[in-house]
């Protein structure tokens, strides 16, 4: 399924990868405006997250390449996406990232919350612009762990920041002069965590377009595996002047504007706890499966710790012995199995007792399925 293509100097395109049930991205093509956003969250929070965060960005979105602007939308966004959580409790804990360029000529004002990305294709040499919010993208930054390792770590999927976790969350902002005949790349994690940067920017030299661009970004992560959703959003740019794109004069997006600007000042003060917060605050909605002692157990959040801050919780230790499960399922909690939350943890090990209980004699033998 890739729905949502679009020709011309400006394409997207979602996939949800070829390892989930369902989509939590969502893209936004409204020139010059452009977006990405990645979900998280259970029973489909993950997906009503991102869609919030893009319409609510639309909605407050600046009337010109203006980055501070557009980074007081993203807060608006995040008062929204608070605000959808609140509504039901089966949405606690779900947030999104969202990375947004607002696109006049060659100028590009970005804001940026979370671990999907914004590229910049100049005479041939992909640049990053944006840094990822994320617990390994510290490390690599610290120097003590380097790209390579980063992108096969357990705890890569554990970000810093985004939105739904803070009132007080701040997005990067900045912007950046380019060049006519660049080409702009807005991706989702599912995209970077497939392909290294080189093979990327191999993919998106070689494209006519950026139809031709989305397509083969999308067809090859899932080539690498396509473990997550694929988000791309590939713009090309020429020195045309954007149209100015604004919510009606006298709406309840213009006023929801001036309340984010009041906003900004509070977001500035509380910037450090924000990361923190917004680590904790995720690692409290996930949960993971692991082998200790030999029996299979429940924890909430993530494996590991960020400095003093602790990110897993134990909620039980069961009778189920390892060596009793199938063999991939045994390998599996070696390093942990992550879930989405505590609830689907606790449905997994109803689902191993029910199995054992149907077969009291399951040996550890080699299985192609995964559970």
């Amino acid at each position: 399924m890739k729905p949502r293509a679009r020709a011309g100097t400006a394409a997207g395109l979602t996939d949800p990868g070829l390892q989930r049930g369902g989509n939590e991205d969502a893209l936004l093509l409204e020139p010059p405006l452009y977006a990405v956003a990645d979900g998280m969250g259970g029973h489909r929070a993950g997906e009503i997250a991102s869609r919030v965060a893009v319409e609510a960005l639309l909605a407050d979105a600046p009337r010109t390449a203006d980055s501070k602007a557009l980074g007081r939308a993203v807060r608006t966004a995040n008062s929204a996406v608070m605000d959808a959580a609140e509504k039901s409790r089966t949405r606690a804990g779900m947030g999104t990232t969202l990375t947004a360029i607002m696109v006049d000529g060659t100028l590009l004002a970005v804001a940026h919350v979370g671990d999907s990305r914004a590229y910049l294709l100049h005479e041939g040499v992909l640049e990053r612009l944006t840094q990822d919010h994320s617990m390994v993208a510290d490390l690599v930054r610290q120097g003590s762990l380097t790209e390579e390792d980063a992108r096969v770590h357990p705890q890569r999927s554990v970000i810093t920041r985004a939105l739904g976790s803070d009132p007080n969350m701040a997005a990067d902002t900045f912007d950046v002069r380019a060049a006519v005949g660049d080409r702009v790349l807005l991706c989702s994690d599912g995209l970077s965590s497939m392909l290294t940067d080189d093979h990327i920017a191999e993919i998106l030299r070689a494209a006519p377009d950026p139809q031709a661009a989305t397509h083969g970004l999308v067809d090859a992560a899932n080539r690498a595996g396509g473990y997550d959703n694929i988000t791309v959003i590939v713009v090309d740019l020429d020195d045309t002047p954007a149209a100015e794109l604004s919510p009606a004069p006298g709406s309840s997006a213009a006023g929801r504007r001036i309340a984010a600007r009041l906003l900004w000042v509070v977001a500035a003060l509380a910037l450090v706890a924000a990361g923190m917060y917004g680590t904790w605050a995720y690692a409290r909605s996930r949960a993971y499966l692991v082998d200790q002692g030999g029996y299979v157990t429940v924890y909430r959040g993530v494996p590991g710790s960020l400095g003093s801050l602790r990110l897993s919780w134990l909620e039980e230790k069961t009778e189920i012995r390892v060596d009793r499960l199938p063999l991939p399922v045994a390998t599996r909690l070696k390093d942990g199995i992550p879930l989405s939350d505590l609830r689907s943890a606790l449905r997994r090990v109803s689902s191993y007792r029910t199995s054992l209980e149907t077969s009291p004699s399951v040996a550890p033998t080699a299985s192609p399925q995964a559970p």
